[in-house]
Protein backbone atom coordinates (compact mmCIF):
# COMPACT_ATOMS: atom_id res chain seq x y z
CA UNK A 1 0.00 0.00 0.00
CA UNK A 2 1.64 3.12 -1.13
CA UNK A 3 1.35 6.79 0.87
CA UNK A 4 -1.70 8.04 -1.31
CA UNK A 5 -4.03 4.78 -0.74
CA UNK A 6 -2.70 5.21 3.27
CA UNK A 7 -3.93 8.64 3.22
CA UNK A 8 -7.37 7.92 2.06
CA UNK A 9 -7.93 5.84 5.16
CA UNK A 10 -7.84 9.29 7.74
CA UNK A 11 -9.96 11.76 6.44
CA UNK A 12 -8.73 15.60 5.40
CA UNK A 13 -4.97 14.84 6.71
CA UNK A 14 -3.91 18.08 4.50
CA UNK A 15 -6.75 20.62 5.81
CA UNK A 16 -4.60 23.73 6.84
CA UNK A 17 -4.17 24.59 10.64
CA UNK A 18 -6.74 26.56 12.31
CA UNK A 19 -5.65 30.44 12.99
CA UNK A 20 -5.57 30.26 16.58
CA UNK A 21 -3.27 27.11 16.71
CA UNK A 22 -1.10 28.13 13.57
CA UNK A 23 0.19 30.63 15.64
CA UNK A 24 1.21 28.66 18.18
CA UNK A 25 3.20 26.62 15.59
CA UNK A 26 6.65 27.83 14.63
CA UNK A 27 8.39 26.63 11.41
CA UNK A 28 11.46 24.80 12.43
CA UNK A 29 14.81 24.17 10.38
CA UNK A 30 17.45 21.33 11.38
CA UNK A 31 20.17 22.62 14.00
CA UNK A 32 23.87 22.40 12.83
CA UNK A 33 24.37 19.23 14.92
CA UNK A 34 21.28 17.06 12.97
CA UNK A 35 22.88 18.94 9.63
CA UNK A 36 25.92 17.18 10.75
CA UNK A 37 24.76 13.75 11.73
CA UNK A 38 22.33 13.36 8.32
CA UNK A 39 25.86 14.87 5.95
CA UNK A 40 27.59 12.21 7.75
CA UNK A 41 25.20 9.54 7.74
CA UNK A 42 23.91 9.26 10.68
CA UNK A 43 24.38 8.50 14.25
CA UNK A 44 24.22 4.40 13.23
CA UNK A 45 26.66 5.11 11.07
CA UNK A 46 29.54 6.99 13.19
CA UNK A 47 28.84 4.15 16.10
CA UNK A 48 29.87 1.20 13.11
CA UNK A 49 32.77 3.39 12.23
CA UNK A 50 33.91 4.11 15.63
CA UNK A 51 33.47 0.37 16.48
CA UNK A 52 35.75 -0.69 13.36
CA UNK A 53 38.11 1.63 14.58
CA UNK A 54 39.17 0.48 17.48
CA UNK A 55 38.83 -2.80 17.16
CA UNK A 56 41.45 -2.44 14.60
CA UNK A 57 43.42 -0.03 17.28
CA UNK A 58 42.68 -3.00 19.26
CA UNK A 59 44.27 -5.62 17.19
CA UNK A 60 47.34 -2.86 16.10
CA UNK A 61 48.36 -2.65 19.34
CA UNK A 62 47.83 -6.13 20.35
CA UNK A 63 50.38 -6.90 17.31
CA UNK A 64 52.80 -4.78 18.18
CA UNK A 65 53.39 -5.48 21.80
CA UNK A 66 53.59 -9.05 20.69
CA UNK A 67 55.86 -8.17 18.54
CA UNK A 68 57.65 -5.92 21.00
CA UNK A 69 58.04 -8.31 23.93
CA UNK A 70 59.47 -11.58 21.51
CA UNK A 71 55.61 -13.41 21.24
CA UNK A 72 53.66 -14.90 18.12
CA UNK A 73 52.28 -12.26 16.43
CA UNK A 74 49.55 -14.79 14.70
CA UNK A 75 47.99 -15.49 11.78
CA UNK A 76 47.20 -12.27 9.13
CA UNK A 77 44.21 -13.62 7.88
CA UNK A 78 42.99 -14.64 11.18
CA UNK A 79 43.29 -11.09 12.93
CA UNK A 80 42.11 -9.53 9.82
CA UNK A 81 38.75 -11.21 10.59
CA UNK A 82 38.55 -9.87 13.81
CA UNK A 83 37.46 -6.56 12.93
CA UNK A 84 34.49 -7.18 10.43
CA UNK A 85 33.67 -10.00 13.10
CA UNK A 86 32.97 -8.12 15.59
CA UNK A 87 31.28 -5.16 13.98
CA UNK A 88 28.55 -8.14 12.49
CA UNK A 89 28.11 -9.61 15.94
CA UNK A 90 27.00 -6.13 17.43
CA UNK A 91 24.72 -5.23 14.12
CA UNK A 92 23.04 -8.89 14.98
CA UNK A 93 22.60 -7.95 18.43
CA UNK A 94 20.80 -4.90 17.59
CA UNK A 95 23.08 -2.46 18.50
CA UNK A 96 22.69 -0.32 15.85
CA UNK A 97 18.83 -0.05 15.31
CA UNK A 98 17.60 3.92 15.61
CA UNK A 99 16.48 3.90 19.38
CA UNK A 100 15.77 6.84 21.43
CA UNK A 101 17.66 6.15 24.44
CA UNK A 102 20.43 3.23 24.95
CA UNK A 103 22.68 3.56 28.12
CA UNK A 104 26.52 3.13 27.79
CA UNK A 105 26.66 -0.16 30.33
CA UNK A 106 24.15 -1.49 28.23
CA UNK A 107 26.35 -0.97 25.37
CA UNK A 108 29.44 -1.94 26.50
CA UNK A 109 27.73 -5.22 27.88
CA UNK A 110 26.91 -6.01 23.47
CA UNK A 111 30.18 -4.90 22.99
CA UNK A 112 32.41 -7.64 25.11
CA UNK A 113 29.99 -9.97 24.53
CA UNK A 114 30.91 -9.78 20.71
CA UNK A 115 34.73 -10.01 20.97
CA UNK A 116 34.29 -12.75 23.68
CA UNK A 117 32.16 -14.35 20.97
CA UNK A 118 34.74 -13.77 18.01
CA UNK A 119 37.70 -14.52 19.97
CA UNK A 120 36.07 -18.26 20.45
CA UNK A 121 35.42 -18.67 17.20
CA UNK A 122 39.04 -17.57 15.80
CA UNK A 123 40.42 -19.59 18.30
CA UNK A 124 38.66 -23.04 17.27
CA UNK A 125 39.13 -21.58 13.83
CA UNK A 126 42.73 -21.29 14.24
CA UNK A 127 43.07 -24.78 16.33
CA UNK A 128 41.56 -26.80 13.41
CA UNK A 129 43.69 -24.81 10.94
CA UNK A 130 46.52 -25.64 12.94
CA UNK A 131 47.66 -21.97 13.85
CA UNK A 132 50.22 -22.51 16.66
CA UNK A 133 50.09 -20.20 19.57
CA UNK A 134 46.33 -19.34 18.08
CA UNK A 135 45.26 -18.92 22.24
CA UNK A 136 47.56 -16.76 23.43
CA UNK A 137 47.55 -14.18 20.56
CA UNK A 138 43.32 -14.52 20.33
CA UNK A 139 43.41 -13.49 24.20
CA UNK A 140 45.75 -10.11 23.87
CA UNK A 141 43.37 -9.29 20.91
CA UNK A 142 40.72 -9.68 22.80
CA UNK A 143 42.24 -7.92 26.06
CA UNK A 144 43.28 -5.03 23.67
CA UNK A 145 40.01 -4.72 21.35
CA UNK A 146 37.85 -5.02 24.16
CA UNK A 147 39.54 -1.89 26.16
CA UNK A 148 40.09 0.21 22.84
CA UNK A 149 36.31 -1.06 21.94
CA UNK A 150 34.97 0.07 25.73
CA UNK A 151 36.73 3.73 25.58
CA UNK A 152 35.53 4.27 22.56
CA UNK A 153 31.73 3.80 23.10
CA UNK A 154 32.33 5.65 26.21
CA UNK A 155 33.54 8.92 24.34
CA UNK A 156 31.42 8.64 21.35
CA UNK A 157 28.43 7.98 24.26
CA UNK A 158 29.63 11.18 26.19
CA UNK A 159 29.73 13.05 22.98
CA UNK A 160 25.90 11.62 21.95
CA UNK A 161 24.83 12.59 25.77
CA UNK A 162 26.41 16.00 25.54
CA UNK A 163 25.56 17.04 22.24
CA UNK A 164 21.49 16.37 23.41
CA UNK A 165 21.37 17.96 26.88
CA UNK A 166 22.59 21.08 25.45
CA UNK A 167 19.86 20.71 22.47
CA UNK A 168 22.54 20.74 19.73
CA UNK A 169 21.15 17.28 18.07
CA UNK A 170 17.59 17.08 19.03
CA UNK A 171 14.57 15.88 17.30
CA UNK A 172 11.26 17.81 17.56
CA UNK A 173 8.12 15.16 18.55
CA UNK A 174 4.83 15.12 18.52
CA UNK A 175 2.87 13.73 21.01
CA UNK A 176 -0.78 12.12 19.89
CA UNK A 177 -2.90 12.07 22.82
CA UNK A 178 -2.79 15.24 24.82
CA UNK A 179 -4.26 13.33 27.91
CA UNK A 180 -2.59 12.42 31.26
CA UNK A 181 -0.46 9.98 30.12
CA UNK A 182 0.43 12.15 26.78
CA UNK A 183 1.02 14.93 29.18
CA UNK A 184 3.61 12.80 31.15
CA UNK A 185 5.29 11.32 27.86
CA UNK A 186 6.10 15.23 27.16
CA UNK A 187 7.31 16.32 30.80
CA UNK A 188 9.54 13.08 31.36
CA UNK A 189 11.02 14.08 27.69
CA UNK A 190 11.59 17.26 28.80
CA UNK A 191 13.10 16.54 31.86
CA UNK A 192 15.47 13.93 30.41
CA UNK A 193 16.76 15.86 26.81
CA UNK A 194 19.35 13.48 26.73
CA UNK A 195 16.81 11.07 25.09
CA UNK A 196 17.05 13.26 22.52
CA UNK A 197 13.45 14.37 21.72
CA UNK A 198 12.21 17.79 21.75
CA UNK A 199 8.19 17.83 22.51
CA UNK A 200 6.38 20.65 20.26
CA UNK A 201 3.37 20.07 20.59
CA UNK A 202 0.07 17.44 20.77
CA UNK A 203 -2.21 16.04 18.58
CA UNK A 204 -5.95 15.54 19.73
CA UNK A 205 -9.43 16.21 18.31
CA UNK A 206 -11.07 16.25 21.92
CA UNK A 207 -8.28 17.10 24.69
CA UNK A 208 -9.47 16.70 28.29
CA UNK A 209 -8.32 18.65 31.14
CA UNK A 210 -5.21 18.08 32.72
CA UNK A 211 -3.54 18.26 36.61
CA UNK A 212 -0.92 21.26 36.70
CA UNK A 213 -1.55 21.90 32.61
CA UNK A 214 0.41 20.84 29.80
CA UNK A 215 3.62 20.97 28.98
CA UNK A 216 3.15 21.51 25.12
CA UNK A 217 0.21 23.39 23.36
CA UNK A 218 -2.62 21.13 21.21
CA UNK A 219 -1.36 22.04 18.23
CA UNK A 220 -4.63 20.13 15.75
CA UNK A 221 -6.59 17.09 15.26
CA UNK A 222 -5.74 14.27 13.48
CA UNK A 223 -6.66 16.08 9.96
CA UNK A 224 -4.32 18.87 11.53
CA UNK A 225 -1.16 15.93 11.52
CA UNK A 226 0.23 16.74 7.75
CA UNK A 227 0.29 20.33 8.40
CA UNK A 228 1.90 20.22 11.72
CA UNK A 229 4.46 17.76 10.57
CA UNK A 230 5.45 20.18 7.80
CA UNK A 231 5.09 23.32 10.13
CA UNK A 232 7.14 22.18 13.72
CA UNK A 233 9.59 19.71 11.33
CA UNK A 234 8.77 16.90 13.87
CA UNK A 235 10.99 14.43 12.88
CA UNK A 236 9.09 11.83 15.57
CA UNK A 237 5.68 10.80 16.79
CA UNK A 238 4.85 9.07 20.00
CA UNK A 239 1.53 7.76 20.31
CA UNK A 240 0.00 7.95 23.63
CA UNK A 241 -3.76 7.27 25.20
CA UNK A 242 -5.94 9.33 23.09
CA UNK A 243 -9.73 9.54 22.81
CA UNK A 244 -9.32 8.34 19.20
CA UNK A 245 -10.62 5.06 18.09
CA UNK A 246 -8.02 2.67 17.09
CA UNK A 247 -9.35 2.38 13.42
CA UNK A 248 -8.24 5.95 13.12
CA UNK A 249 -4.91 5.53 15.05
CA UNK A 250 -3.76 2.64 12.84
CA UNK A 251 -3.62 4.22 9.50
CA UNK A 252 -2.21 7.47 11.22
CA UNK A 253 0.90 5.47 12.44
CA UNK A 254 0.94 4.05 8.67
CA UNK A 255 0.72 6.84 7.12
CA UNK A 256 3.52 8.30 9.31
CA UNK A 257 6.59 5.90 8.54
CA UNK A 258 5.32 5.76 4.92
CA UNK A 259 6.71 9.27 5.02
CA UNK A 260 9.86 7.95 6.91
CA UNK A 261 8.93 9.59 10.00
CA UNK A 262 9.76 7.08 13.43
CA UNK A 263 6.87 5.95 14.94
CA UNK A 264 6.53 4.77 19.01
CA UNK A 265 3.63 3.82 21.09
CA UNK A 266 2.72 3.66 24.60
CA UNK A 267 0.93 0.69 25.42
CA UNK A 268 -2.15 -0.23 27.17
CA UNK A 269 -1.16 -1.40 30.65
CA UNK A 270 2.04 0.09 30.32
CA UNK A 271 2.48 -0.30 34.19
CA UNK A 272 2.53 -3.93 34.06
CA UNK A 273 4.95 -4.24 30.57
CA UNK A 274 8.52 -4.84 31.84
CA UNK A 275 11.50 -6.78 30.27
CA UNK A 276 10.12 -10.28 30.95
CA UNK A 277 7.22 -9.94 28.69
CA UNK A 278 7.08 -12.37 25.56
CA UNK A 279 5.76 -11.58 22.00
CA UNK A 280 3.87 -14.68 20.75
CA UNK A 281 1.52 -14.40 17.75
CA UNK A 282 -1.55 -16.92 17.21
CA UNK A 283 -2.29 -16.73 13.70
CA UNK A 284 -1.58 -12.80 12.91
CA UNK A 285 -2.98 -11.45 16.00
CA UNK A 286 0.16 -10.71 18.45
CA UNK A 287 -0.27 -11.90 22.07
CA UNK A 288 1.69 -10.25 24.84
CA UNK A 289 2.77 -11.98 27.62
CA UNK A 290 3.22 -10.47 30.99
CA UNK A 291 6.59 -11.63 33.17
CA UNK A 292 6.35 -10.83 36.79
CA UNK A 293 9.12 -10.73 39.11
CA UNK A 294 8.73 -12.91 42.53
CA UNK A 295 10.73 -10.98 45.22
CA UNK A 296 10.39 -14.06 47.25
CA UNK A 297 11.79 -16.66 44.80
CA UNK A 298 15.31 -17.75 44.51
CA UNK A 299 16.72 -15.01 42.32
CA UNK A 300 16.35 -12.83 45.55
CA UNK A 301 17.60 -15.32 47.97
CA UNK A 302 20.86 -15.37 46.13
CA UNK A 303 20.89 -11.44 46.03
CA UNK A 304 20.59 -11.27 49.33
CA UNK A 305 22.87 -14.03 49.91
CA UNK A 306 25.16 -12.06 47.86
CA UNK A 307 24.60 -8.81 49.60
CA UNK A 308 25.32 -10.39 53.12
CA UNK A 309 28.42 -11.61 51.82
CA UNK A 310 29.46 -8.52 50.13
CA UNK A 311 28.37 -6.20 53.10
CA UNK A 312 30.60 -8.24 54.96
CA UNK A 313 33.76 -7.96 53.28
CA UNK A 314 32.98 -4.58 52.95
CA UNK A 315 32.87 -3.74 56.43
CA UNK A 316 36.16 -5.79 57.03
CA UNK A 317 37.99 -3.84 53.72
CA UNK A 318 36.39 -0.26 55.34
CA UNK A 319 36.94 -0.65 59.26
CA UNK A 320 39.85 2.16 58.85
CA UNK A 321 37.37 4.38 57.37
CA UNK A 322 34.60 3.62 60.13
CA UNK A 323 37.50 4.49 62.76
CA UNK A 324 38.73 7.77 61.28
CA UNK A 325 34.85 8.73 60.59
CA UNK A 326 34.05 7.87 64.25
CA UNK A 327 36.85 9.54 66.04
CA UNK A 328 36.00 12.95 63.89
CA UNK A 329 33.04 12.75 64.64
CA UNK A 330 33.36 12.94 68.46
CA UNK A 331 36.13 15.43 68.43
CA UNK A 332 33.62 17.83 65.93
CA UNK A 333 30.54 17.99 68.21
CA UNK A 334 29.31 16.35 70.84
CA UNK A 335 27.04 13.76 70.75
CA UNK A 336 26.53 9.69 69.70
CA UNK A 337 29.00 8.36 66.56
CA UNK A 338 26.26 6.64 64.48
CA UNK A 339 22.51 8.30 63.97
CA UNK A 340 19.45 6.18 64.13
CA UNK A 341 15.92 6.74 62.85
CA UNK A 342 12.84 4.65 62.26
CA UNK A 343 12.13 3.17 58.84
CA UNK A 344 10.00 1.11 57.01
CA UNK A 345 11.18 -2.12 54.81
CA UNK A 346 9.99 -4.82 53.09
CA UNK A 347 6.53 -5.90 53.64
CA UNK A 348 6.22 -3.03 56.25
CA UNK A 349 8.23 -3.88 58.70
CA UNK A 350 10.09 -1.21 60.51
CA UNK A 351 13.43 -1.03 61.47
CA UNK A 352 16.31 1.23 62.86
CA UNK A 353 18.76 2.62 59.75
CA UNK A 354 22.26 3.78 60.69
CA UNK A 355 23.88 6.37 59.50
CA UNK A 356 27.18 8.08 60.87
CA UNK A 357 26.12 11.14 62.76
CA UNK A 358 26.15 14.67 60.33
CA UNK A 359 24.48 16.94 62.42
CA UNK A 360 24.50 18.22 65.65
CA UNK A 361 21.81 17.57 68.08
CA UNK A 362 19.04 19.57 67.67
CA UNK A 363 17.74 21.74 70.41
CA UNK A 364 13.73 21.18 69.28
CA UNK A 365 13.56 17.80 69.11
CA UNK A 366 10.27 19.51 66.35
CA UNK A 367 10.84 22.33 63.91
CA UNK A 368 8.17 22.33 62.18
CA UNK A 369 9.54 20.85 59.13
CA UNK A 370 7.34 19.78 56.44
CA UNK A 371 7.87 18.34 52.68
CA UNK A 372 6.53 20.33 49.67
CA UNK A 373 3.44 19.30 47.80
CA UNK A 374 4.63 16.03 45.57
CA UNK A 375 8.22 15.92 46.76
CA UNK A 376 9.94 14.08 49.18
CA UNK A 377 11.52 14.41 52.27
CA UNK A 378 15.30 14.33 52.87
CA UNK A 379 18.92 16.04 52.29
CA UNK A 380 18.86 18.84 54.75
CA UNK A 381 15.17 19.54 56.61
CA UNK A 382 14.27 23.25 58.35
CA UNK A 383 17.68 24.88 59.38
CA UNK A 384 20.92 23.43 58.90
CA UNK A 385 22.57 21.75 61.27
CA UNK A 386 25.51 19.96 59.73
CA UNK A 387 28.83 19.90 61.14
CA UNK A 388 32.13 20.50 59.20
CA UNK A 389 32.98 16.66 59.40
CA UNK A 390 28.81 16.04 58.66
CA UNK A 391 29.29 18.35 55.11
CA UNK A 392 32.57 16.03 53.99
CA UNK A 393 31.24 12.84 54.78
CA UNK A 394 27.55 13.61 53.24
CA UNK A 395 29.09 15.03 49.99
CA UNK A 396 31.16 11.71 49.83
CA UNK A 397 28.41 9.45 50.95
CA UNK A 398 30.37 7.64 53.83
CA UNK A 399 27.68 9.19 56.29
CA UNK A 400 25.44 5.67 54.64
CA UNK A 401 28.04 3.25 54.97
CA UNK A 402 26.84 2.07 58.54
CA UNK A 403 23.68 0.90 56.35
CA UNK A 404 25.61 -2.26 55.59
CA UNK A 405 25.38 -3.52 58.98
CA UNK A 406 21.34 -3.13 58.39
CA UNK A 407 22.16 -5.27 55.31
CA UNK A 408 24.55 -7.72 57.32
CA UNK A 409 21.16 -8.10 59.30
CA UNK A 410 19.00 -8.56 56.95
CA UNK A 411 17.04 -5.39 57.16
CA UNK A 412 18.30 -3.99 53.96
CA UNK A 413 19.81 -4.74 50.75
CA UNK A 414 22.77 -3.10 48.71
CA UNK A 415 20.26 -2.35 45.69
CA UNK A 416 16.86 -1.29 46.25
CA UNK A 417 14.15 1.69 47.08
CA UNK A 418 15.55 3.85 49.69
CA UNK A 419 13.43 3.44 52.57
CA UNK A 420 11.43 6.15 54.36
CA UNK A 421 9.95 6.97 57.97
CA UNK A 422 6.59 5.72 59.05
CA UNK A 423 4.54 8.95 59.29
CA UNK A 424 5.80 9.53 55.63
CA UNK A 425 4.88 6.45 54.78
CA UNK A 426 1.56 6.30 55.78
CA UNK A 427 0.80 9.81 53.93
CA UNK A 428 2.56 8.74 50.50
CA UNK A 429 0.21 5.29 50.96
CA UNK A 430 -2.93 7.38 50.76
CA UNK A 431 -1.95 9.70 48.41
CA UNK A 432 0.75 8.53 45.47
CA UNK A 433 -0.74 5.51 43.26
CA UNK A 434 1.57 2.76 43.52
CA UNK A 435 3.85 3.79 46.59
CA UNK A 436 3.03 0.62 48.88
CA UNK A 437 4.60 -1.38 45.87
CA UNK A 438 8.06 -0.49 46.82
CA UNK A 439 7.79 -2.69 49.88
CA UNK A 440 7.72 -6.24 48.01
CA UNK A 441 11.26 -5.77 48.21
CA UNK A 442 14.07 -4.54 50.66
CA UNK A 443 15.16 -1.32 50.94
CA UNK A 444 18.54 -0.52 49.06
CA UNK A 445 21.12 1.59 50.44
CA UNK A 446 21.25 2.93 46.71
CA UNK A 447 18.84 2.50 43.93
CA UNK A 448 17.66 3.04 40.37
CA UNK A 449 16.40 6.28 41.59
CA UNK A 450 18.97 7.61 43.59
CA UNK A 451 21.28 7.35 40.38
CA UNK A 452 19.27 8.98 38.46
CA UNK A 453 19.50 12.21 40.88
CA UNK A 454 16.51 11.43 42.52
CA UNK A 455 17.72 11.90 45.88
CA UNK A 456 16.86 14.51 48.63
CA UNK A 457 13.89 16.18 48.01
CA UNK A 458 12.98 16.03 44.92
CA UNK A 459 9.86 15.31 42.88
CA UNK A 460 8.36 11.79 44.90
CA UNK A 461 5.90 10.90 42.08
CA UNK A 462 9.03 10.50 39.90
CA UNK A 463 11.13 8.27 42.58
CA UNK A 464 8.25 6.24 43.01
CA UNK A 465 8.23 5.67 39.26
CA UNK A 466 12.01 4.78 38.74
CA UNK A 467 11.64 2.48 41.90
CA UNK A 468 8.90 0.23 40.46
CA UNK A 469 10.40 0.36 37.29
CA UNK A 470 13.90 -1.30 39.21
CA UNK A 471 11.32 -3.74 40.86
CA UNK A 472 9.51 -5.14 37.77
CA UNK A 473 12.91 -5.01 35.66
CA UNK A 474 15.16 -6.43 38.20
CA UNK A 475 18.19 -8.23 37.49
CA UNK A 476 21.42 -9.15 39.10
CA UNK A 477 22.82 -7.27 36.03
CA UNK A 478 20.01 -3.53 36.52
CA UNK A 479 22.02 -4.37 40.24
CA UNK A 480 25.58 -4.40 38.93
CA UNK A 481 24.39 -0.99 36.96
CA UNK A 482 23.28 0.64 39.96
CA UNK A 483 26.54 -0.11 41.59
CA UNK A 484 28.69 1.22 38.98
CA UNK A 485 26.51 4.39 38.31
CA UNK A 486 26.87 4.72 42.04
CA UNK A 487 30.55 4.94 42.48
CA UNK A 488 30.52 6.67 39.47
CA UNK A 489 27.83 9.67 41.26
CA UNK A 490 30.17 9.29 44.28
CA UNK A 491 33.53 10.31 42.52
CA UNK A 492 31.58 13.17 40.69
CA UNK A 493 30.71 14.69 44.01
CA UNK A 494 26.50 14.22 44.15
Amino acid sequence: MNPTELEEHVPALHLELPRSRARTARRRTPGLGTTILRVAGSWRLAIAVTDATMALLGVAAAAIVASASGAAVGSPWILALFTPLVVAQIALRGNYRSLIHTPVLDNLRTTISATSLVTMLLVTVGSLAHQQDIAPVMARTWIFASVALVLGRVLLGSIHRWTRVHGVVSTPALIVGAGEVGNHVARRLMSRPEYGLEPVGFIDPDPVPVDGGRAVPVMGGLDDLDEVLEVTGAGHVIIAFSSLPDRLLLPLARVCVARGTPVSLVPRLFESVNLRFVLQHVGGMPLVSLGAVDPKGWQFAIKHGVDRVVALLTLIALWPVFAITALAIKIDSPGPVLFRQRRVGRDGHEFDLLKFRSMRLPRDPDDGFRPRNGHAPGGVEGRDRRTLTGRLIRRLSIDELPQLLNVLRGEMSLIGPRPERPEYVSLFCEDLHGYTARHRVKAGITGWAQVHGLRGQTSLADRVEWDNHYIENWSLWLDLKITIMTFAAVLRGE
